[in-house]
């Protein structure tokens, strides 16, 4: 069989592996924390290169989880939340789980331990299915159960398939933002590599890093561009009208590319640079930061519906 799936132990993690038994090609997922990306690895020439930036070990994890949120999920809302409060349906609002006081970011599932539902490999692809129930009394500034259903799919030629279901199990209307905080790395330094997106508009941000509400002109990527002195910690819209993929990743001294291919669920991209510029973050979103609050992006689940939101992922190595 060409696909295969294994489970390990490593580092203190309970992983679930995806592999293309030809290639070698193996995608990692950790379901205790967040069903978080924990590697995408590929052979290049006689090396096998990890283009995920993630933690080395438990203890890093435990450490620093909450400080970078590496490859995550993000659910029910993404980034941040202007104090951490929020109006819905004429009722306020307050999310308890914070990193400080009047604080919350990155959504409510980036800790949540996932239960692997179903795994299945053939000859023409890999996939893991992990589950995690919301429960409407788990936050009180959440008060609405829904579930979160993941999955990972491995697919020939080194494309990943991400796909998230949101069900809403409450007997209300909820709000819901989807997006996921993956961190690539080729090896070599962000300076010396190239960003191309898709994009027209730039949502423009305050001093706090919140949206104000304006959509800015921006297509300052769209022909690609060396990221060498360039900071990022942004949010645009891609523009569904120019050919997949929508973003890309290229690392000229390896010859090495990382495409993104996001259905039209996912119209925001935030891309940000961390100041060790060892790793970029390129997270597809459903909505903008904040959307709880601003309504850019947000989704209004009916009881009982669901919405699905996917992504893929692609590697080319030459």
């Amino acid at each position: 069989m060409k696909f295969g799936i294994h489970s390990l132990e490593e580092a203190g993690f309970d992983i679930v592996a995806l592999r293309d038994q030809e290639t070698g090609t193996q995608v990692e997922i950790i379901p205790a924390f967040g069903a978080l990306l924990h590697a995408f690895k590929v052979k290049r020439q006689q090396e096998t290169l990890n283009l995920i930036d993630s933690y080395k070990d438990l203890q890093d994890l435990q450490d620093n989880l909450r400080k970078s949120f590496k490859s995550v999920k993000l659910s029910p809302y993404v980034c941040r939340m202007k104090n951490a409060a929020y109006t819905w349906e004429g009722r306020d609002y307050s999310i308890r789980k914070t990193i400080a006081p009047g604080n919350a970011i990155h959504g409510l599932l980036y800790d949540a331990p996932f239960t692997v539902t179903s795994r299945q490999a053939n000859n023409q692809q890999a996939a893991v299915t992990l589950a995690y129930h919301f429960s409407d009394t788990t936050d009180a500034g959440y008060p609405f159960a829904y579930d979160c259903i993941v999955t990972y799919t491995l697919l020939p030629n080194n494309i990943l398939q991400l796909v998230t279901t949101i069900v809403n199990k409450s007997g209300c209307t909820i709000p819901i933002v989807d997006g996921w905080h993956p961190y690539f790395t080729t090896g070599t330094p962000v300076d010396e590599l190239e960003l191309t997106f898709a994009s027209t508009e730039k949502v423009e941000f305050n001093e706090q890093l919140l949206p104000t509400g304006k959509l800015l002109p921006c297509t300052d990527f769209a022909g690609g561009k060396l990221l060498k002195d360039i900071a990022l910690d942004n949010s645009f819209i891609l523009d569904f009208a120019r050919p997949q993929p929508l973003a890309t990743i290229h690392d000229p001294k390896k010859n090495i590319n990382i495409a993104f291919y996001p259905g039209k669920c996912y119209p925001v991209i935030q891309i940000y640079t961390p100041p060790h510029r060892t790793s970029i973050a390129v997270e597809n979103l459903s909505g903008a930061p904040d959307a709880f609050n601003n309504g850019i992006g947000l989704a209004q689940l009916a009881p009982g519906a669901s919405q699905e939101f996917d992504v893929r992922i692609a590697i080319t190595v030459s």
